[in-house]
């Protein structure tokens, strides 16, 4: 299993911006054969240091993660938005 985790710092974090953003990326689920988990998260701390959400993403192998990275409604979606309402994203992807 691959766990692929990806944080997101907007731009503008509003309420309104976060609940679209958040929306966008729960729509991915059913829509890609190779995301076996999806789990999106709203930070509740807010500090200087946080980042406004988390995705959590598996995979059942490496090949899958990378089909998903290029997968039509991902890149061509998902992808767009996420680079136009964030000012920093950090990913990291493990083996569990």
């Amino acid at each position: 299993m691959v766990t692929h985790i990806v944080l997101f710092k907007l731009a503008e974090p509003t309420d309104e911006n976060i609940e679209v953003t958040r929306n966008m990326l729960l729509s991915m689920d059913g829509k890609i054969d190779q995301l076996r988990h999806l789990e999106v998260g709203i930070d509740m701390i807010r500090s200087e240091r946080s980042y406004d959400i988390a995705l959590t993403t598996r995979f059942d192998s490496l090949d899958d993660l990378q089909s998903y990275q290029v997968h039509p409604y991902h890149a061509g979606e998902v992808i767009p938005h996420m680079k136009a309402v964030c000012s920093a994203i950090a990913a990291v992807d493990y083996e569990s």
